[in-house]
């Protein structure tokens, strides 16, 4: 009979997990996987600090919204606010979406994502946000058009 126990418990512990990390996806299955593989490139291209190819994910005339800052746009501004310090590393760049749904040639995407940095005194940076982008079909390509993202504190211990 425990173990019964230990094995409902585990699948109940299972389904917990997999319903708080639940994704919904709503369009062509190619579409999505198009755009599932641009969210990868975007964090490896952060990870490399490849800012010319992170403001290549946008669309001409793709928006970020940073907190706290005014709207930037344009392929040469993004590429000046993604270029990081020769002495800061990301190290790790995480983005887990909740929602892709494709309208047409427009998709949103909504999510979380999180990362480590490398700082110039050698400390590690941890941080995680959420975010919500909207993205435009270019050619045969999804592209970027909206970019909207904050952090998410820590509890205060």
């Amino acid at each position: 009979m425990n173990q019964i126990k230990k094995i409902v418990f585990l699948f109940l512990a299972l389904l917990c997990t997999t319903a708080s990390y639940s994704q919904v996806y709503n369009g062509k299955q190619k579409e999505i996987n198009k755009i599932l593989d641009n969210i990868k490139s975007f964090s490896q291209y952060y990870m490399n600090g490849e800012a010319d190819k992170i403001a290549a994910c946008y669309t001409k005339d793709g928006k970020i919204f940073p907190a706290g800052q005014e709207i930037i746009e344009g392929t040469n501004d993004l590429n000046k606010f993604w270029t990081l310090p020769s002495d800061v590393k990301v190290l790790k760049h995480k983005v887990t979406p909740s929602e892709i749904t494709i309208v047409k040639k427009t998709a949103y995407d909504y999510g979380y994502y999180e990362g480590e940095t490398l700082l110039p005194d050698g400390k590690k940076s941890t941080w995680k946000g959420k975010y919500v982008i909207v993205w435009k079909k270019v050619g045969n390509d999804w592209k970027i058009y909206l970019d909207c993202w904050n952090r998410i504190d820590e509890p205060k211990k």
